[in-house]
C-alpha cells in the first residue's frame, strides 16, 4: 500500500476503546505522522484520549479531513457491528475509510453500496501482495536488525522506527521496514506479515528486507511474540525469513501475563533471548541480542531509572525506553559488536 493512495488528513477512529494496547495503530499515527492527524473519534464509551482534538463527523469533513483511519484493532480483527451506523455515515459525507483489520471494508455490503453511491473509498491496508513466494533461505547482503517482544503491544514498532532514526543521525544507511498495518501506514510500504498465508510468511519477510549494499541495515518491525499462544507462528516466520545480524528484545514493565491471554505468564526477557538465538541460529549462526528496549510508562522515573539499570546489569546488554532515552546506546552496542564480528 502506497501512501499516496490514503488521502489526509486522518480522522484517527477510536471506537468504544478503553485499553490502550488495542489502539496502537491511532497512537502510532498521532506520534509518528502528527502533521496528517487533525482528530480524534470516540463512540460512547470510550476513553483513549491521544492528545488531538476531539471532533464530531460533520466537524471532522468541514475542516477538511480526507479519511478516516480506524484506529483500534479488536481481537479478532473484525468490524464490530455498533461501527457500521457511524462507518457508513462517514462514507455518506464524502470521506474514504482506511483500515488495518483482517475483516476487509469491502465485505461489508451497506459499506462498499454507500461507497459506491457517494464517491468515496474503502482503503484495506491488511491485504498483502499476490504470488508471494516460500523462502529461499539463502543469505542475503546487508544487514538485519529485526525486534522481537514478550508479547504484543510492547513497543516493537516504537523501539524500531528510533531506531531508524537514531541510526540515520549518526550517519549509518539504514531504513525502517514495516510488517504491520500501522507501521505501513508511517512507512508507506511494506507487508501485513500477519495477513499472510503460513507458508509465505518467512518468503515474505525476504522480500520485506531484499539484498541490499553491504553496510546497510534493515531495521524490522516485529510482530506477535516467540512464546505468544496465539501469535508465536508468525514471529517465527518473520525470524526465519529475516535471517537478522541482530535483535532487540521489546518489554513493557511491570506486565505479568500475555495481553489478552491472562492464564499464560509472560516469559522473561532472557527467555526470549535464548530462544530467539536458539531457532535464530538455523538462517543465521551469527544472531545476537544487542539491546533491550522498555515501555516504562506504568514505572515513576526514578523507579524507570533503577528498572532500566538493572535489567542492563543482569543482561550485560543496554536497556532504554527509546521514547524517552532514545536508541543511541543501542545503536552503539550495535555497531562495536558488529565491528568485533568483521574483526573476527
Amino acid at each position: 500500500m502506497n501512501m499516496n493512495k490514503i488521502r489526509s488528513p486522518y480522522l484517527l477512529f477510536l471506537g468504544s476503546e478503553t485499553e490502550a494496547g488495542y489502539a496502537k495503530t491511532a497512537a502510532g499515527l498521532a506520534q509518528w505522522r502528527p502533521e496528517l492527524c487533525l482528530g480524534q473519534f470516540n463512540l460512547p464509551g470510550g476513553t483513549i484520549d491521544l492528545g488531538l482534538p476531539s471532533m464530531s463527523l460533520e466537524k471532522a469533513k468541514q475542516s477538511g479531513v480526507q479519511s478516516v483511519v480506524i484506529g483500534t484493532a479488536p481481537v479478532g480483527g473484525r468490524i464490530p457491528e455498533i461501527w457500521i451506523p457511524v462507518l457508513t455515515e462517514v462514507l455518506s459525507l464524502g470521506i474514504d475509510i482506511v483500515s488495518g483489520l483482517h475483516q476487509r471494508l469491502e465485505s461489508i455490503d451497506v459499506l462498499r453500496n454507500t461507497a459506491k453511491e457517494y464517491g468515496s473509498r474503502l482503503i484495506d491496508i491488511r491485504m498483502p501482495p499476490e504470488n508471494l513466494p516460500v523462502a529461499s533461505g539463502i543469505k542475503r547482503q546487508g544487514k538485519r536488525l529485526l525486534m522481537v517482544g514478550t508479547d504484543c503491544a510492547v513497543g516493537k514498532k516504537y523501539t524500531a522506527l528510533q531506531l531508524e532514526q537514531d541510526m540515520r543521525k549518526l550517519g549509518i544507511d539504514a531504513d525502517f521496514r514495516a510488517t504491520g498495518q500501522t507501521g505501513i501506514m508511517i512507512a508507506g510500504e511494506g507487508i501485513p506479515i500477519d495477513a499472510v498465508v503460513s507458508d509465505f510468511v518467512s518468503g515474505a519477510a525476504e522480500i520485506i528486507s531484499p539484498e541490499n549494499s553491504k553496510y546497510h541495515w534493515d531495521v524490522i518491525e516485529g510482530q506477535g511474540g516467540i512464546f505468544h499462544p496465539g501469535y508465536s507462528a508468525v514471529s517465527l516466520g518473520l525470524l526465519i525469513g529475516s535471517q537478522p545480524d541482530a535483535f532487540v528484545v521489546c518489554h513493557e514493565a511491570n506486565r505479568q501475563n500475555i495481553m489478552g491471554w491472562d492464564s499464560f505468564s509472560l516469559p522473561s526477557i532472557n527467555q526470549v533471548i535464548e530462544r530467539t538465538i536458539e531457532l535464530g541460529k538455523q538462517v543465521n549462526p551469527a544472531i545476537r541480542c544487542v539491546g533491550v528496549s522498555i515501555n516504562s510508562s506504568a514505572l515513576t522515573a526514578i523507579e524507570r531509572k533503577e528498572y532500566l539499570h538493572l535489567i542492563s546489569k543482569e543482561l550485560e546488554l543496554p536497556c532504554v525506553d527509546p521514547l524517552i532515552d532514545g536508541t543511541t546506546q543501542i545503536v552503539d552496542y550495535l555497531i562495536q559488536t558488529d565491528l568485533a564480528n568483521v574483526v573476527a
